[in-house]
C-alpha cells in the first residue's frame, strides 16, 4: 500500500509540489511514496479528503488555505503557532500538526541573497500567510521592517504612503503577495520602481514566471533581484524530514 502525500489548495495546476517530490522520490530511491495535488473549492472539503485518503503520510498547503486550515488541526508546533500560518501537515498517530516551512526555507535563501547588516531595514508586501512567514524569519535574523497592505491598517503601510525618503531608508523588499504569478505575469506590485538603485534587494516569494515584472522593473534600476524558486526547494526539504521525524 502507497504512503500518499499531497498538496491543498486553489487551483494547483502550475505547482511545484508535485513535480519536486515525485523526482525526489525517484532519485532518492524512496519506494512506495506518491505526491497529490488535491484542489479544494472549499477549506470545508478537507475532512472529506481525509476520509477518502486514510493513508495520507503528510501534506504541504499553499493559498488560500494556510490560515484557514489551522481549525481543523489538534496541534501548532509552537514556531507556527506564533507565526499563525500553516503550510505543512504532519499525521502523527492519528492526529494533524500544523507546521510552518516556509519561515526556514525563506530565511535559508535570504542569508545566501541579502549581507543581513545591521540597521537593515526591510519592507514586506502583503499581510497574508506567506507574509507572517517572512516576518517570522526576519524576526528571528534581527532585521528590521514595515509592512505594506492594499488597505489602511493598524500598523501597515499602504502603497501611497512609500515617499522618497521611505524608500531610501529600506534596503530589502519582499513581495510576499501572489501579484505577478503565472498567467497573471504583467502584474506587480504597486511600489514606486523609480525610487530603487543598486541600495536595493528585491526578493520575490512567485516563482512562475522565473523573472516577475516586480524582479525586471527592480533590475532596470539597478536592484539586485531573486525569486522565490531557492527557498521552495529549501521549505520542501524541511517539509519532508518534518513527515519523517
Amino acid at each position: 500500500m502507497e504512503n500518499e502525500y499531497g498538496l491543498i489548495g486553489y487551483k494547483l495546476s502550475h505547482s511545484f509540489s508535485q513535480k519536486y517530490f515525485t523526482e525526489k522520490f525517484r532519485t532518492d530511491g524512496i519506494e512506495n511514496s506518491v505526491y497529490h495535488l488535491f484542489e479544494l473549492d472549499s477549506i470545508y472539503e478537507f475532512p472529506a479528503l481525509l476520509q477518502a485518503h486514510p493513508n495520507l503520510k503528510g501534506l504541504n498547503v499553499t493559498i488560500p488555505y494556510k490560515e484557514a486550515i489551522i481549525p481543523f488541526l489538534d496541534e501548532l508546533e509552537p514556531a507556527t503557532a506564533r507565526i499563525g500560518a500553516v503550510n505543512v501537515i504532519k499525521f502523527d498517530n492519528g492526529r494533524l500538526i500544523g507546521h510552518n516551512s516556509d519561515y526556514q526555507g525563506f530565511m535559508q535563501s535570504l542569508q545566501h541573497f541579502y549581507p543581513c547588516f545591521p540597521l537593515s531595514q526591510a519592507l514586506v508586501l502583503g499581510t497574508g500567510g506567506a507574509a507572517k512567514a517572512v516576518i517570522a524569519a526576519l524576526e528571528y535574523l534581527n532585521i528590521s521592517y514595515k509592512v505594506v497592505s492594499r488597505e489602511k491598517k493598524p500598523g501597515h503601510l499602504t502603497y501611497e504612503e512609500l515617499t522618497a525618503g521611505f524608500m531610501s531608508s529600506v534596503s530589502l523588499i519582499i513581495n510576499a503577495t501572489p501579484v505577478g504569478t503565472f498567467p497573471k505575469e504583467d502584474e506587480a506590485p504597486a511600489i514606486p520602481y523609480h525610487l530603487l538603485s543598486s541600495h536595493h534587494y528585491l526578493y520575490d516569494l512567485v516563482y512562475n514566471p522565473a523573472e516577475t515584472l516586480f524582479m525586471k522593473r527592480g533590475k532596470e534600476m539597478g536592484a539586485k533581484t531573486i525569486n522565490g524558486y531557492e527557498m521552495l526547494c529549501l521549505q520542501a526539504e524541511v517539509a519532508w524530514q518534518i513527515w519523517q521525524s
